[in-house]
């Protein structure tokens, strides 16, 4: 089968909900189609959701997380943090659990560290967490008792540099924060876990066709963080499951059952403002200039991994946008890349009172 970006996107966008906005009580499977929310940055993770979903509470996330325990939180593919649902921490935890790149000598020597010291950190960090909320430097005062002042200390000298291991391997999650600080968790301490799949990558894999396709392998190896190989092999596993496509000339993969709803995808309509890091963009980022309505990629994809917010129109990143709030003012930037209709620039502001309460709006381009 052979597909247009334009067919592309125009599935995308209805896969991501970025269509017809989807009612609140279906904001916690949202996040699990999305393959969790990006959460680098908390407030993007919040207006991801909003962009997606009709009515929902200011303090659906923060609720999420803390009180009702619906969301986890947790360094996940690529290292980054995620919100991901609770219900769902087994599938995730199984899939996090097969990376191996920090069990590896070169990370050792990077991190000054010996691997029968590692496990002591993430059996330390286990133990200190079980039932309890601690600091990061709690956390480290309480490996280093029970292991050795060194092992502690570690904990204090990079952020995440060894918590991610032990979240990985599912020894740790973030807990609600102390004023300031930070605090963690142990997952089966602080949520009903379940049970994971027998398969949790293929599980994942599909998962990330159903929102990001059509994809390649090494679309899925950069997103899971892994080498391209390893994407292949997911891949090949698949098997039928899977189906090869032509995108303009270039071959992708889809899941067998999407082929039908790619190939009957009709263009789109609409505005959406997608905040820093959203899962739509993420998925574009090896092939954004194909998904481009003008502008160049490094006006999106930023030096060191930074993603700007992106003005969507039709299905298609046409400018990037900003906001700056001072005192109960906000006041938003919005950066076309090309001309915009005064139709679109009218369902631009729609959006912008929607999303940020009636700003003062400057138009550059």
């Amino acid at each position: 089968m052979s597909l247009t970006w334009r067919q592309v996107a125009a599935w995308r966008v209805r896969a991501h909900s970025l269509d017809v906005r989807r009612p609140a009580e279906d904001a916690l499977d949202v996040v699990s189609e999305l393959c969790g929310l990006h959460a680098q940055l908390m407030s993007s993770a919040e207006a991801t959701l909003h962009a997606r979903v009709d009515g929902l509470a200011p303090d659906f996330v923060a609720n999420a997380l803390w009180e009702d325990r619906t969301l986890v939180k947790t360094w996940s593919m690529r290292g980054t943090l995620h919100l991901l649902p609770a219900r769902e921490y087994a599938l995730w935890q199984a899939g996090f659990a097969t990376y191996e790149h920090y069990l590896k000598p070169v990370w050792y020597r990077g991190f000054d560290i010996t691997a029968e010291e590692l496990r002591a950190l993430l059996d330390g960090v286990a133990e200190a967490l079980e039932g309890q909320l601690l600091t990061r430097n709690e956390l480290a005062d309480e490996v280093g008792r029970r292991t050795s002042p060194r092992i502690g200390e570690k904990l204090r000298e990079s952020w995440g540099a060894y918590l991610k291991p032990a979240s990985f391997q599912g020894r740790l999650v973030f807990g609600p924060g102390e004023g300031q600080y930070v605090r963690f968790t142990r997952p089966d301490t602080w949520i009903d876990i379940g049970e994971a799949p027998p398969d949790a990558v293929a599980e994942i894999a599909l998962r990330f066709l159903a929102r990001q396709g059509p994809a390649t392998r090494e679309d899925f190896a950069r997103w899971w963080g892994v080498k391209p190989a390893e994407g292949g092999r997911v891949f090949k596993a698949l098997g039928d499951r899977i189906t090869p496509v032509d995108v303009e000339g270039a071959p992708h993969w889809v899941r067998t059952d999407s082929i039908t709803a790619l190939r009957e995808a009709g263009p789109v309509t609409g505005v959406r403002l997608l905040p820093a890091f959203d899962q739509y963009v993420v998925a574009a980022t090896r092939h954004a200039e194909h998904l481009l309505a003008g502008g160049t990629p490094d006006r999106v994809y930023r030096p060191q991994g930074w993603l700007s917010p992106v003005l969507l129109v039709d299905g298609l990143m046409a400018g990037v946008w900003s906001a700056e709030r001072k005192g109960r003012r906000t006041t938003v930037t919005v950066e076309p890349f090309r001309s915009l209709s005064a139709r679109t620039r009218k369902a631009v502001l729609a959006e912008l009172d929607r999303v940020a309460g009636s700003p003062e709006v400057t138009w550059i381009g």
